[in-house]
């Protein structure tokens, strides 16, 4: 049976045709305005769903970044505290083997030796307790402020730290690098700490009431001590901060990968985009004037 097709019927569809083409035009110039591949979900659903798994990445990527900048910044400040503590102890085994030759020093000489053993220590005391953005490289989680306090009666030292702690960064899905050290370990604690080591030379250059001075020569080997501790720990930083070094070099090409994905998904070429907007254009313009040649309306269509 063939079905009956009047003028109201061809106007119908032709102007169904026409609206979307128009919409289509409309899509395309959004398109064209935004350069973006996907305005909304309902766009390409496959897509979106591309597109939000890539921007999950990134923002992991971005945050593991961020844990490598301050991590290597934890590192860094680490390291140079620990540089400056050789400096310090290479000073302060110098000055054991001068005070050593007692033969050749006056009384005055060896006070001024321990004068100088005493400003090192405060120079070594403010090392240990090097910080970064408020918190001390060398005392872990702890929130005492500083990794070392010194007793005012007693001048000893006492390690802040506690027991145990890290601080550590996270640099990808599976891995995390310590960026702290332990102060404990490298300075001591209480009367096994470094700090008490140059008193107990400074004390025995100066003698006491009931002491007199002694030869510190001894005292070189536990000061050989301190310092292969110290470069030991050093040569660790050095480790982590390569390792954190390689995986921020890795996180570059991720996030280069991961924005030219993203891109590949969402973005538009303005040239293909201008290009499919003009042959739209072109489209519209050809069936609005088919439309108008075929369809002249007549006297009949505005009689009921």
């Amino acid at each position: 049976m063939i079905s009956r097709v009047t003028t109201q019927t061809q106007m119908r569809q032709a102007q169904s045709n026409l609206q979307t083409n128009l919409a289509r035009m409309a899509q395309l110039q959004e398109r064209a305005s935004s350069l973006k591949a996907i305005e909304r979900p309902s766009d390409d659903p496959a897509k979106a769903a591309d597109s939000l798994a890539v921007r999950t990445d990134q923002r992991a990527v971005a945050q593991y970044s961020r844990n490598a900048e301050n991590g290597s910044s934890w590192l860094t400040t680490a390291n140079d505290a620990l540089a400056n503590t050789t400096d310090i102890l290479n000073q302060v085994r110098d000055l054991t083997v001068q005070g050593a030759n007692d033969g050749s020093l006056s009384p005055a000489a060896k006070e001024a030796i321990a004068v100088r053993l005493d400003g090192l220590k405060q120079d070594l005391l403010g090392q240990a307790n090097s910080s970064y953005l408020g918190r001390t490289v060398f005392a872990g989680n702890s929130d005492a402020g500083v990794a070392f306090t010194v007793d005012p009666i007693t001048q000893q030292a006492t390690f802040n730290g506690a027991p145990g702690s890290t601080v550590a960064r996270r640099i990808d899905s599976d891995t995390t690098v310590k960026v702290d050290v332990d102060g404990g370990v490298v300075f001591g604690n209480g009367p096994t700490s470094v700090f008490a080591l140059i008193d107990q030379i400074s004390t025995a250059l100066r003698g006491t009431a009931t002491t007199p001075p002694s030869n510190i020569g001894h005292f070189l080997t536990e000061v050989d001590a301190r310092m292969k501790t110290v470069l030991t720990a050093q040569a660790d930083v050095g480790v982590r901060q390569g390792q954190i070094q390689k995986a921020g070099e890795t996180l570059v090409k991720q996030k280069g990968a991961l924005e030219a994905q993203r891109s590949s998904i969402e973005d538009v070429d303005l040239g293909q985009a201008i290009l499919d907007l003009k042959l739209q254009e072109v489209t519209y313009q050809s069936a609005l004037a088919v439309t108008a040649k075929v369809l002249q309306p007549t006297l009949m269509d505005f009689l009921r």
